[in-house]
């Protein structure tokens, strides 16, 4: 599907209420309220369809000041849909902190593994557990015995967590060097050297780690390293081989969730093509028609290299 229309009808909103619809959130933002429109106090997304042979009914409400209901088929919705999004700001997987990447690679490893999708979050609020313990033993309100149990669990979930990042990057490395070689991006790799934080480890730098108030070692502080050519493209790449990227990265992670799923997810693709050069929007709308569902953006239908399956007008917040 195209949609197309001037800049600020609505477009993106419609992008958006297909992520809300399908996952339960917005790609923009936890505050659910920014998702009513102004002067309303509910809204509402309803998205009708099939999968396979079985019929799909999903339906999200927004109420001010109220919990959000989202269902699928009358039971609560729990990702059962997986749908890829690309914006422009997406571009800080790239060119952004460490922080940016350990944070999509970790969704990604939730969409593909979705028993493990709460590992990072786990890591996490352990590591919290640890620092807070770490802060109150500098203070003199704690000892020493009490960070044992949070050093044993950093260590455990922390050594889980890096078998699990370096399982996802393995999985995506070779489509992801094979899309962005498709792009014009030679030679792409995805390098992770994380190293799980043992408890003799995290014991050895205890005295560091007091001084500072906060765990010193482990994934919540690796990056993953995304290369071409020998070059990092954080530091070395143009604007638009981290476009390119990104989009060879959304394009490996759906063809190995429609491997690993049986079912291609749905790309949502807003503004793409406006910094494409013709040769690669050929490329890139052959490979999305051939991936599966996909909506994507535009300012004017020739800009897409290719034959909509449906075009949509948006025009004023109205979609035609």
């Amino acid at each position: 599907m195209l949609a197309v229309g001037p800049n600020g009808v609505g477009k993106t909103n419609l992008l958006e209420s297909l992520h809300v619809g399908t996952q339960g959130f917005s790609p923009r933002t936890r505050a659910d309220v920014e998702l009513i429109r102004f002067g309303e106090t509910v809204a509402r997304i309803g998205v009708h369809g099939r999968r396979d042979s079985v019929s799909t009914d999903i339906d999200v409400t927004l109420e001010a000041g109220s919990a959000k209901k989202a269902t699928l088929n009358g039971a609560p919705l729990r990702g059962e849909i997986a749908t890829l999004v690309f914006t422009p700001d997406r571009l800080a997987i790239v060119k952004g902190g460490p922080a940016a990447r350990r944070a999509y690679f970790d969704r990604a490893l939730g969409r593909l593994s979705p028993a493990r999708a709460y590992l990072s979050a786990e890591y996490g609020a352990a590591v919290a557990q640890r620092n807070a313990s770490l802060r109150r033993i500098a203070l003199g309100y704690s000892s020493r015995d009490a960070l044992a149990p949070w050093t044993e669990r950093v260590a455990e979930l922390g050594t889980e967590l890096v078998a699990a990042r370096r399982e996802v990057l393995g999985l995506l490395d070779a489509p992801f060097a094979e899309r962005a070689g498709e792009l014009g991006l030679p030679d792409a790799e995805l390098r992770y050297d994380g190293v799980p934080p043992s408890v003799s480890a995290l014991e050895e730098r205890l005295d560091r780690d007091l001084e500072r108030g906060a765990t010193g070692i482990g994934p919540h502080l690796d990056d993953v390293v995304i290369a071409s050519a020998g070059r990092e493209l954080r530091s070395f790449g143009s604007q638009g081989e981290q476009r390119l990227t990104v989009l060879a990265l959304l394009l490996a992670e759906a063809e190995v969730l429609a491997q690993r799923r049986g079912m291609p997810p749905l790309l949502l693709l807003d503004d793409v093509l406006s910094e494409l050069d013709p040769a690669r929007r050929r490329i890139l709308a052959a490979r999305v028609a051939a991936t599966g569902q996909a909506l994507v953006t535009a300012t004017d239908p020739a800009m897409l290299p290719a034959e909509p399956d449906q075009l949509v007008e948006v025009s004023d917040g109205t979609a035609r």
